[in-house]
């Protein structure tokens, strides 16, 4: 039976499918009835859901993250979609396609990898490239890095996202040397592989995306700087120790990259490399964020709903489209 994507769900339909469920919560009503109120998801979307008259039994069934077949209808509730559902029972990760319901990068990862690997591949300086082939040489850890998401929901938020937006960063620092000659690219370089690297830690993306125990208790900057200054320590052991100094200001761009104290930046960019890399990560994050969310915004109306997290709404009208 063919699947039925999220984003195809409308108003008022019955229907019965499988479909992956996360943050299950037993509620009480108004007049202490049992509910189950939970999301539902695929690879294209999620959407609030509803267990009437619930029990105990059914709650302690489910899985705070699994899937589960169910039979329902959607409706419309204070103007957005939700489902509620008749019954369900819960499903094997065995027993289901993860295609269906992991959104993936539409680009091709051993292609990514390689290409990356090659900009990687123009650091001359003999320290940065002992700290770079280090982590290259960590087979697990480049596994990771070349299928996990760059983020929750803001941008790349797909299987392989994390390498495609470091992969963009990179093509991009490449077109902007010629423009600043005295950048140290080098440093850019090695920064921009490595400001994210941690997100291989801090998300969990083996069935739906969340966060691990150590990822919410510490994030991917701080963790970021553990797995630096641990590849930097393993090379001091075999006798070819990184300059303190580079080291220094590589971690200075690390834990700088968002910018902002309230963006969880513990520093200020205080070099001219740092601020390329900020600007940079802001700026693929956006064109990705901004072109998904013009995609996926429902309706055919000259603009999108309002982005809380751009803080406006977008204009989607393509008005160069006939040149």
């Amino acid at each position: 039976m063919t699947h039925l994507y999220i984003k195809d769900i409308e108003a008022g339909q019955q229907f019965q499918d499988t479909y992956m469920v996360t943050q299950p919560v037993l509620r009480n009503t108004t007049r202490g009835d049992l509910y189950i109120a939970m999301f539902l998801s695929d690879k294209t979307g999620k959407v609030n859901s509803r267990l009437w008259q619930a029990t105990q039994e059914q709650y302690q069934s489910l899985p705070s993250e699994g899937f589960v077949a169910i039979r329902g209808k959607s409706e419309l509730y204070q103007g957005n979609l939700q489902i509620v559902i008749n019954d369900m029972r819960v499903v094997s990760a065995d027993e289901v396609n993860l295609e269906d319901y992991m959104p993936r990068t539409e680009r091709n990862i051993d292609e990514m990898f390689a290409q990356f690997k090659d900009i990687m591949g123009t650091i001359k300086n003999a320290d940065l490239k002992n700290l770079v082939q280090a982590f290259f040489n960590d087979g697990e850890l480049m596994k990771q890095f070349r299928i996990a998401p760059a983020a929750m929901q803001m941008h790349h938020n797909y299987l392989g996202g994390l390498l495609e937006h470091t992969l963009s960063m990179a093509t991009v620092a490449q077109a902007l040397f010629p423009l600043y000659p005295k950048i140290q690219s080098d440093l850019v370089l090695a920064a921009i592989f490595l400001h994210d690297i941690a997100k291989t830690q801090e998300l969990s993306y083996k069935i739906g995306f969340g966060y691990t125990d150590r990822g919410q208790l510490l994030g991917h900057i701080i963790q970021g700087t553990q797995l630096i200054t641990q590849k930097a320590d393993d090379l001091k052991a075999d006798g070819t120790p990184v300059n303190p100094e580079i080291l220094d200001s590589l971690l200075h761009i690390i834990v700088s990259h968002h910018g902002q104290y309230d963006y969880g930046s513990p520093k200020l960019p205080a070099m001219p490399e740092a601020f390329m890399v900020n600007y940079i990560d802001n700026l693929d994050a956006k064109m990705n964020q901004t072109a998904a969310l013009i995609e996926n915004d429902p309706g055919d109306s000259n603009w999108t709903a309002f982005q809380r997290s751009l803080e406006t709404k977008l204009y989607r009208n393509r008005v160069l489209d006939n040149d």
